[in-house]
């Protein structure tokens, strides 16, 4: 018997005993045959998230057979751990998590637990005390990402000195600690190279071009901006191109996420380095539903594999092939 049926049957045995309304919703019969998701999404800050939730909405379809709840957190965890107990009250049969932030979730995610519901992390990792307080969990390696990046500065530039502006993402989130962790990392290993700038742009075009413009009215001198994702960088050209520099001659630009655009202003010598993660994690957490539904057991960990794009790797081929 499914958590929806089991909720109206109990709210049925409410009213009969006690001659009172039921305390939870329950279940709209329209939606008795389908898997209900609650999918609590990050925000909508920048294009690899918007195309992140148009995949959940894709595979996650009525037409599939799936009803799904999408809630927009608007970047706060507050908001999220609020929509994920929403879930837990309304019965729904799994929750999907894109989680904010790595830290603070053990309570909600008990509560998760003991109400019966599945719990999918996606893209970015969490940490809990009992990892059995999550089903599984599917996402990008994102400190391969950083290493794969800085080796890509090492093979282009060996060991010239280089002054290095770091545009950060969310404070505390996944893509932002392995991306700054390989960066760190390299800054370690290459005493020539200067970290000149650090903060972050919350991965959005606006901050990262406020941060750049900024920078460029102090006359800070810089040869490299590593941003770690494709938005901040379009910000960062911006405010390069407003300041007169060519992006990718007088500044070299290297970004994260491998978006249509991005590998667009790839092709045209603007971004000289960007290391794919890919975003359309929906039909992989449509098969993950439907082997727990067959009573399988998904992988706890699951690694997605990505690319790398310069100038002399990219094409209009893969361009055209490309799903975001």
């Amino acid at each position: 018997m499914t958590r929806k049926y089991l909720a109206l049957v109990c709210a049925l045995l409410l009213v009969l005993l006690c001659g009172c309304a039921p305390a939870a919703p329950v279940a709209d019969d329209t939606y008795d045959d389908m898997i209900v998701v609650g999918f609590s999404q990050v925000g909508a800050e920048s294009d690899w998230r918007n195309a992140n939730t148009r995949s959940m909405q894709q595979a996650l379809s009525e037409q599939n057979g799936y009803r799904l709840i999408l809630d927009d957190a608007q970047q706060k965890q507050e908001k999220q751990i609020t929509a994920i107990r929403n879930f837990i009250h309304q019965g729904v049969d799994y929750i999907v998590l894109a989680p904010t932030t790595e830290k603070g979730w053990d309570t909600v995610l008990a509560e998760a637990k003991s109400a019966g519901i599945p719990v999918i992390i996606v893209d970015r990792m969490i940490e809990a005390e009992d990892d059995s307080m999550f089903t599984c969990w599917i996402g990008s390696d994102f400190r391969k990402e950083g290493d794969e990046a800085v080796a890509w500065l090492e093979k282009r530039f060996g060991d010239e000195a280089l002054r290095i502006v770091h545009l950060q993402g969310n404070i505390g989130s996944s893509a932002q600690i392995g991306r700054t962790e390989g960066l760190d990392h390299a800054l370690a290993e290459h005493p020539q190279w200067e970290l000149v700038y650090r903060d972050t742009g919350d991965f959005t075009q606006a901050k990262g071009q406020e941060l750049v413009e900024a920078l460029l009215a102090r006359n800070v001198q810089f040869d490299v901006i590593y941003s770690e994702n494709d938005n901040m960088a379009y910000g960062a050209i911006d405010a390069l191109k407003k300041a007169g520099l060519q992006p990718g001659k007088d500044v070299t630009i290297i970004s994260f996420d491998a978006s249509h655009r991005a590998l667009e202003l790839v092709m045209a010598g603007e971004i000289s380095f960007d290391v794919e993660c890919n975003p359309l994690h929906g039909p992989r957490v449509q098969a993950i539903i439907e082997k727990l539904e067959a009573g399988g057991k998904p992988p706890k960990l699951t690694y997605v594999e990505e690319s790398t794009f310069d100038a002399a790797t990219i094409t209009r081929e893969i361009m055209d092939g490309r799903g975001y």
